[in-house]
C-alpha cells in the first residue's frame, strides 16, 4: 500500500534538482540489483525515458557481491533485449571499492548519533563518504516505505522534481548540522511514498515482472538461494515477498524473528555501554 508522507507532499521551492549538476550522467542511481533500485532503474528508463547512470559499491565484506553483479548483468542484457532503446539510456555500471574510500570522523561520528536512537547498518557510513570523496550529490537511493531510514526521515525532507519528470525528496537544507543531514544529504529518495507490494503491483501492469524477478538480495546465499536469515531475506519476508525466500528458510526465518532477533537490541546496547566505558 502506498502512504505517501506529510513531508513528501511539501515542496520547496529552493529544492534544486540535484542531478542538474551532472546532466552528462542522467539520473544517477545506487543500483544494488535488489528489488528496489531496479524498480526505479526501470521507471527511469522505460517510463519516463532518462538517461542514467548506475553506481555499484562493492563491500568484500559481503557474500553476495559476486551473485549482485551476476544479477546486474543479466537484467541488463534481458533489459537490453526486451527494450532496445534502454541500450542509449542505460549508461555502463560505474564500480567503485568501499576498501578504498579514506575514513571520515564527522561522518563516523553522525552514524553513531544516529545508533542511539535507531539502528541503521554500517553502509550509511560509507555511502556519504563515497558521495563526499567523489564530488557526487543527488544520487539516488532507493529508501522506501517500511525501510527503517524512511522513517528515520520522514520529517526531515523535502519534495522536488526530478529532471522535470517525476517526484523526490531529499534531507530539507534547514536540516543542516543534525547527523541526518550529514549522512544523507548528499542522496534523493524517489520511492519515500512507495512500499514493495506496491512497486510490485505497478512493475505487473507495466510488463515488468520478468526482469523484477532477475533481482537480487540476500546478502548470504546458500547454494546460490536467499538464506532466509539476513536483514535482506527478513525485510523481504516482512514487507510482503516472502514467495521470493524458499519455503524452508522461511520456516528458519520464522524460528529466528521468534527466538533470536527480539535479542540483538539489547545486546547491542550492552556492547555499546561496554566500548564507552572502556574507552
Amino acid at each position: 500500500m502506498t502512504r505517501p508522507s506529510s513531508a513528501a507532499a511539501r515542496v520547496s521551492p529552493r529544492a534544486r534538482p540535484p542531478s542538474e549538476a551532472h546532466a552528462d550522467d542522467g539520473v544517477r542511481l545506487l543500483w544494488t540489483s535488489g528489488w528496489d533500485s531496479t524498480f526505479q532503474l526501470l521507471r527511469v528508463v522505460l517510463l519516463h525515458r532518462l538517461p542514467v547512470t548506475p553506481y555499484y559499491l562493492e563491500d568484500a565484506t559481503r557474500a553476495s557481491t559476486a551473485t549482485e553483479l551476476d544479477a546486474i548483468a543479466r537484467i541488463t542484457a534481458a533489459l537490453h533485449a526486451q527494450y532496445p532503446h534502454t541500450r542509449a539510456l542505460l549508461h555502463p555500471l560505474r564500480r567503485f571499492r568501499v576498501a578504498d574510500l579514506e575514513p571520515d570522523a564527522g561522518i563516523v561520528d553522525a552514524l553513531r548519533e544516529v545508533r542511539t536512537r535507531m539502528y541503521i547498518g554500517s553502509q550509511y557510513a560509507w555511502l556519504p563518504m563515497f558521495c563526499k570523496q567523489h564530488g557526487v550529490d543527488g544520487i539516488e537511493m532507493s529508501v522506501h516505505v517500511d525501510d527503517k531510514v524512511q522513517a528515520l526521515l520522514s520529517s526531515r525532507v523535502v519534495a522536488f522534481q526530478q529532471a522535470d519528470a517525476y517526484r523526490s525528496v531529499r534531507v530539507a537544507p534547514g536540516q543542516a548540522g543534525t547527523p541526518e543531514h550529514t549522512l544523507f544529504r548528499y542522496f534523493s529518495f524517489p520511492l519515500f511514498s512507495i512500499d514493495k507490494r506496491a512497486m510490485e503491483r505497478e512493475a505487473h501492469l507495466a510488463g515488468w515482472g520478468p526482469l523484477m524477478e532477475m533481482t537480487w538480495f540476500c546478502h548470504r546465499p546458500l547454494r546460490g538461494r536467499p538464506c532466509g536469515l539476513c536483514a535482506p531475506c527478513v525485510y523481504t519476508i516482512e514487507e510482503g515477498l516472502a514467495r521470493r525466500v524458499p519455503r524452508t528458510r522461511r520456516v528458519l526465518s520464522f524460528v529466528y524473528r521468534l527466538l533470536a532477533r527480539p535479542l540483538k537490541p539489547p545486546l547491542r546496547m550492552a556492547w555499546t555501554s561496554l566500548r564507552r566505558s572502556r574507552a
